[in-house]
């Protein structure tokens, strides 16, 4: 099993509350919100993970090196900033199998990260997302799902039920990136939303707790929701 982690965020919105660390290292009960995810990758089986970054990428490097509890780490730096595709597309372009887990550097998922690359492969989908049911929906958008597929999506602001992106993907290491993308773009609004008709995604649907750590009232939530992980 195959991990990238999308960890090159600035945390804009965190100004003030990091102290010079990147957004994925933000301080959870005491060690790096991504200190956190790496546990999960490694005990759902993981053996090599890619740690996509960027700004202050030497804080990540220095913290981590090269491996971490047994799992191999390599980074894919961005010289300049990529958005999450283009950051997706180059650490995609290093993986070596033919599939692999995306997680998002500020984001957590109680998921069985084993079962959903089972699920990804199962399904015969070039995409797997797992997908979050939230009692409101209106921070985030809507992810609409028919007979187990994404097809399609409603813009942030619509309260009430509904599953969301829960920022975790399989994807094929062969995807095919849409014509004409420059080197910066976006994941979500540049390929999975005009493609989602020709990508299909396969919808993994999780449970569990989710938490994203980008505003400063759900990073005070996880110094005590995620102190156990």
């Amino acid at each position: 099993m195959e991990a990238i982690v999308l960890a090159g965020g600035f945390g804009t919105r965190l100004a003030g509350r990091l102290a010079g660390v990147p957004k994925p290292m933000a301080p959870i009960a005491g060690r790096p919100f991504l200190e956190i995810l790496l546990n999960q990758l490694q005990r759902a089986g993981c053996a090599r993970v890619q740690l996509s970054v960027g700004y202050l990428h030497e804080v990540i490097q220095s913290h981590f090196g090269s491996d971490f509890r047994g799992m191999r780490i390599d980074y894919a730096i961005e010289e300049t900033p990529l958005g999450t595709g283009g950051a997706i597309r180059l650490a995609l372009a290093q993986a070596a199998e033919d599939s692999v887990l995306v997680l998002n550097g500020d984001t957590f998922l109680d998921a069985d990260y084993g079962a959903m690359m089972r699920f990804h492969t199962a399904a015969d989908a070039a995409m797997t997302m797992a997908v979050s049911h939230q009692e409101d929906v209106a921070r985030y958008g809507a992810v609409l799902v028919h007979d187990g597929r994404i097809v399609g999506f409603e813009e942030k602001g619509r309260p009430g039920y509904g599953w969301i992106n829960a920022g975790a993907y399989v994807l094929n290491r062969n995807l095919a990136w849409p014509q004409g993308l420059a080197q910066k773009f976006s994941f979500e609004t540049d390929v999975l939303m005009p493609e989602i008709a020709r990508i299909a995604p396969a919808a993994f649907e999780v449970e569990g707790f989710f938490l994203d750590i980008g505003v400063p009232e759900d990073l005070d939530r996880a110094q005590t929701e995620l102190a156990g992980w």
